[in-house]
């Protein structure tokens, strides 16, 4: 059996990482203010809601919908993270945008150029206390997962749980790129906000798939 989803509700797939994002806005500037300026949660609660708004009352594939994320945080959002994250989105939209199913390969091709395109414009890495520290070990978990012959959906469960992980590890770190990076010793012991919401983000995709994979199956 092949599991796979359409790749044609990308606004109830979209929708549901705006809400994710929306509704931890208090808590992303909460955790940003102990290193950082404080409006992580603002800028990306500014940033989904203008996609959101964009993509209202339209039936948007996967890439479509991608674009407009991309769209939206890029241009709508200041500091840092638009950009990276738009690249992020930009880079999936780009590997989903001809196809109409997506398998467990399709979406670790998704997961991979997102990740090529947002490395495009950043050098950091896992260790450097940032969004990295989520994002890079979730796709490697997926990955070795799917190489090992474990399902999507349960693929998609290693994926969170690395998530998770790799979120929970920024506390211990000294933060070593952003402003954070000027506290020095004083930046360990707080999670990073961009680990924290690249967490969300990947944890609210997965379960939207999930959810798919339940009703689109072959």
């Amino acid at each position: 059996m092949t599991e796979h989803i359409s790749t044609q509700h990308g606004n109830e797939i979209v929708m549901g990482l705006v809400n994710v994002i929306v509704s931890h806005r208090e808590y992303l500037s909460e955790i940003d203010g102990a290193i950082g300026d404080g409006d992580h949660g603002i800028n990306m609660s500014k940033g989904f809601t203008l996609c959101s708004e964009a993509i209202k009352g339209q039936h948007l594939t996967l890439a479509q919908a991608f674009d407009a994320v991309s769209d939206a945080l890029m241009e709508g959002i200041g500091g840092s993270m638009g950009p990276l994250y738009g690249s992020l989105f930009m880079g999936m939209a780009d590997s989903v945008r001809d196809k109409s199913v997506l398998d467990k390969q399709g979406f670790l091709a998704m997961l991979r150029n997102g990740l090529h395109e947002l490395q495009d414009i950043s050098s950091a890495g896992v260790g450097d206390k940032c969004l990295m520290d989520t994002l890079i070990p979730a796709i490697a978990r997926f990955e070795l997962a799917v190489q090992q012959g474990d399902s999507f959906h349960e693929a998609l469960g290693h994926m969170k749980q690395a998530a998770v992980a790799g979120r929970d590890s920024t506390r211990d770190l000294v933060a070593k790129i952003g402003r954070a990076s000027r506290l020095g010793e004083r930046s360990r012991g707080v999670l990073d906000a961009g680990a924290v919401s690249c967490c969300l983000l990947l944890t609210q995709l997965a379960e939207a798939i999930e959810q798919g994979l339940d009703t689109v199956t072959a």
